[in-house]
């Protein structure tokens, strides 16, 4: 049996890509070097879809496993011909991590080839899907992608043949039905589509590429979408807006249009600020390593530790958290824990043991950095509590005085249902439990979480004045429980 040395966190479901750009001559090799930049977001399985209008046809390839595992030779991609194309990388919420969820997805209609390509999960699937059963439509796959491709293919109410597919028309019809999180990416024959669900839960940006007609040397312009913008310069482009809540945008030979597909009420999930999305990615135009730092400034001000003499970050998200606190304090950082990053997964049986030496592994401490010392250790969240449980221990077995947890966001007692793998609420060490109670389950000498109310004004701090009043609003179910879409399925 495979075991997976890994940590306790929660794990974002996927990271979409897509691309048009008629120019470039190996799209398919750019939008992989796209995919690698999101692999933190899904390392399960991944895939590239591409359209060739000269032979009006769609070439896919996808498979099990990291991008560089699946596109390991030019034979992979050399075959992935065509103007435009969607990519997209896995970890799977919504379906078993097989070979048939694996995305992008594509559906033959009555329109041509369709590819979709989809980070979130709907929450209200297994009712949407009953309601396709019950029209004798065929569904072969577990996971929501399935359900999302037969809304789109259907006919929309009102639709007019003689105007031909209209797939903005078809693209809102699915928002105002389907609800939860998701960010999708849609590949057809005629444009390459992205769009938000109308909360904006799953990030979703576009990039401009300037390029030259190959033929007259002419400037021209080109668009690509991606989950986050550390993406973007991989593909040769810059960041240029992220794509509104509820919005459509649709992109071809004209250039970028913009189109309402259901009327926003923002809600973006505030964990991709805490801990998914990369560092030097952006979100509401801020980077996100700045606000992690904010979080830890914040936290130091709400969480002192004024007689300890080191502050320490569990690498790496917890890192600019660590240093903001630092700097906050006064307390001086230390790079107290080194991580090997290099331990993912070993065919070792499951025992707990062994799932503890898995922590020990993947982060070793700096002994003298650590002993004698009254160490802050800064951690952006816990979950279960496995590895920080084990993270002190280390600490203490290094030499440490005290271990002090701060945690940049605030106590996880809720699951979550768009898209993110946050565990069930009797995994949760801290569901139905005091902070103290937490502190001695841990082994901690203290513990204290950011508050809510502080975690949103310190991430809230790097919003420009004047913004969209879209920007600054969020979703903390877990930390809340309050949800910001129906849960039909649960």
């Amino acid at each position: 049996m495979e075991l997976q040395f890994e940590d306790d966190t929660p794990k974002e479901n996927c990271g979409v890509i897509g691309l048009y750009a008629p120019e470039l001559p190996d799209i398919a090799q750019t939008i992989c070097l796209g995919l690698i930049a999101l692999q933190h977001r899904g390392q399960e399985s991944c895939g590239i879809v591409t359209y060739d209008d000269k032979r009006d046809e769609v070439y896919s390839h996808k498979g099990l496993g990291l991008v560089s595992q699946v596109f390991n030779s030019e034979e992979k991609l050399n075959p992935l011909l065509g103007k435009m194309g969607i990519g997209h990388t896995r970890y799977a919420t919504s379906g078993k991590c097989t070979i048939e969820n694996a995305q992008p997805m594509i559906v033959r209609t009555y329109h041509g080839s369709i590819a979709i390509s989809q980070n979130g999960n709907l929450t209200t699937q297994k009712n949407l899907r009953k309601k396709l059963l019950e029209k004798g439509i065929g569904m072969f796959r577990e996971s929501d992608i399935e359900v999302i491709a037969q809304l789109l293919a259907a006919n929309p109410p009102g639709y007019d043949s003689t105007k031909g597919p209209q797939w903005e028309q078809r693209i809102s019809a699915f928002m105002h039905e389907a609800d939860g999180a998701y960010s999708l990416a849609i590949l057809t024959k005629d444009a390459l589509f992205g769009c938000r669900d109308f909360c904006g839960l799953r990030p979703l940006c576009i990039g401009v590429l300037n390029l030259k007609n190959p033929e007259t040397g002419k400037p021209i312009t080109r668009y690509a979408l991606a989950s986050e913008s550390c993406a973007l310069s991989m593909l040769g482009a810059t960041y240029l807006r992220e794509v509104n809540p509820g919005e459509i945008v649709r992109i071809d030979d004209t250039g970028l249009t913009s189109h309402v597909g259901r009327n926003p009420k923002p809600a973006l999930c505030i964990f991709e600020y805490v801990y998914f999305a990369r560092p030097d990615s952006l979100l509401e135009d801020q980077l996100i390593v700045k606000v992690r730092e904010r979080l830890g400034k914040q936290l130091a001000i709400e969480a002192p530790a004024p007689k300890a003499d080191v502050v320490v970050g569990v690498p790496d998200s917890s890192v600019p958290a660590a240093r903001g606190y630092a700097l906050q304090s006064g307390i001086p950082y230390c790079d107290g824990l080194a991580k090997n990053r290099y331990v993912h997964r070993t065919f070792i049986q499951p025992t707990q043991t062994l799932r503890k030496l898995g922590v020990s592994m993947k982060f070793t401490p700096v002994v003298s950095e650590l002993q004698g010392k009254k160490v802050v250790l800064v951690d952006d969240s816990i979950v279960r509590g496995n590895t920080i449980e084990n993270l002190v221990t280390l600490l203490y077995g290094a030499g440490a005085a005290e271990v002090h947890v701060r945690v940049s966001s605030p106590p996880i007692r809720h699951p979550c249902f768009m898209g993110i793998d946050m565990a069930t609420t009797d995994q949760m060490v801290a569901f139905g439990k005091t902070e103290e109670e937490v502190c001695k389950s841990i082994g901690a000498t203290s513990l204290r979480y950011l508050s809510h109310e502080g975690m949103e004004k310190a991430t809230r701090e790097g919003i420009s004045q004047g913004s969209e009043s879209r920007k600054g609003q969020y979703c903390g179910a877990c930390f809340t429980g309050k949800y910001p879409v129906p849960l039909d399925d649960w």
